[in-house]
């Protein structure tokens, strides 16, 4: 529709076509439990095992080194509190993190804060980064995990995953990191990279939402959040949706295969959007938050000098165009980014901080519309100042 721009991938993508026809086609045909001992349980089992076996090859990593859950935040929390946990018992009981993290990871180890574990949440830079220096400082004896994220869901900053992951293999301890807004556009090597533990979601891919999974390298610690049965080799009992793990799957294929044409045009989106910006707004008067060189290529998040992010949000959904502040609203009133307070930019860039992404559907005429749309809005807020 060329009065609604979508501009909110970051948030949840649409659902592709042909991952919505695979998951009907299984929820006609697959009547069975997976955990069945019948042909029909079979057949589910099959299903979910043909999934598994695709998704970790693109991967690069076993098959039973994958556990499905029921998305990024579940992910999150299993992989740093499963592990935590499991190494709490060998004396270890210091998490390091950093201070941009998603909500799920920050919280989790708030969690695991009040059971009697440590927390050290490292700065970032002006540009959201963690210092490599800074993580080997923090590294103690009684470190048991530490948690970092590929892509950050907000400004898209890309953290030194590879370089931190050297530190905390020579010293012994596991790496969880959220690679949730990364997957689709980053290449991920997981026989490669130094990375124990990595969580992943479906519907940041075109996939459904309510299904994820999580890597979890042979050998790491770990111990189930949940306990009832013996599904995911035991370590997350429940009934598997096997559509939704099929769905996952057929959009994890798709996002692999393209990859490379697909980070290529959302890049040229992204710069498009914020030329077209500056040129509307006055090159002065905008500034894009994150770093400039390790980025994602669909996120954009961009300040504009004189304006209010809630004031901005609520213009541009009255003009069709969805995006976000990157951050929770709460009782009706918006929270300030905690991402960009760590980042301690200015109070204006802080206030008026808008976060744009893009991905399937968006188009670059679809750019122009919208532009056309934010030109309006602020010369609109420019006449009642």
């Amino acid at each position: 529709m060329n009065d609604r721009h979508y501009f909110d991938h970051a948030a949840s993508s649409p659902l592709h076509p042909d991952v919505a026809e695979t998951m009907l086609e299984v929820m006609r045909e697959t009547v069975g439990n997976a955990s069945s001992m019948h042909a029909f349980g079979r057949a589910a089992r099959q299903r979910i095992n043909r999934a598994r076996d695709l998704i970790a090859e693109g991967l690069g990593c076993e098959p039973g080194e994958l556990m499905f859950t029921s998305g990024g935040t579940e992910s999150d929390n299993a992989g740093i509190a499963g592990t935590a946990r499991a190494r709490r018992k060998q004396g270890k009981t210091h998490i390091i993190t950093s201070a941009v993290e998603h909500h799920a990871v920050l919280h989790t180890c708030d969690a695991l804060e009040q059971e009697g574990f440590r927390v050290t949440r490292l700065p970032v830079d002006e540009t959201g980064r963690v210092s490599v220096d800074d993580v080997r400082e923090a590294l103690t004896p009684d470190t048991a995990v530490v948690t970092i994220m590929h892509g950050n869901n907000e400004v898209g900053t890309i953290q030194p995953i590879e370089e931190i992951g050297e530190l905390t293999r020579a010293a012994g301890v596991p790496f969880h990191v959220d690679a949730v807004q990364s997957l689709g556009t980053e290449p991920i090597d997981l026989g490669r990279l130094p990375v124990d533990l990595m969580s992943f979601s479906a519907h940041k891919i075109n996939g459904p939402q309510g299904v994820g999974a999580l890597y979890i390298a042979r050998g790491t610690p770990f111990e189930p959040l949940l306990h009832g049965g013996n599904q995911e080799r035991k370590r997350r009992p429940g009934t598997e949706n096997v559509a939704a793990i099929a769905g996952f799957a057929r959009a994890f294929e798709r996002c692999v295969n393209e990859r490379e044409t697909k980070k290529l045009f959302l890049d040229k989106l992204r710069s498009t959007w914020i030329e077209r910006l500056a040129a509307i707004a006055g090159e002065d008067r905008i500034a894009v938050n994150g770093n400039p060189l390790h980025r994602l290529p669909h996120i954009a998040n961009i300040s504009f000098a004189g304006l209010d992010t809630e004031t901005l949000l609520m213009n541009l959904d009255l003009a069709g165009v969805a995006a976000s502040s990157g951050s929770a609203c709460t009782s009706g009133s918006l929270e300030r980014s905690h991402v960009l307070k760590a980042m301690n930019l200015p109070r204006w860039r802080l206030e008026s901080a808008v976060r744009f992404s893009f991905g399937l559907g968006n188009t670059m005429e679809e750019i122009e519309l919208a532009a056309q749309k934010i030109e309006t809005i602020l010369r609109r807020a420019r006449t009642t100042d």
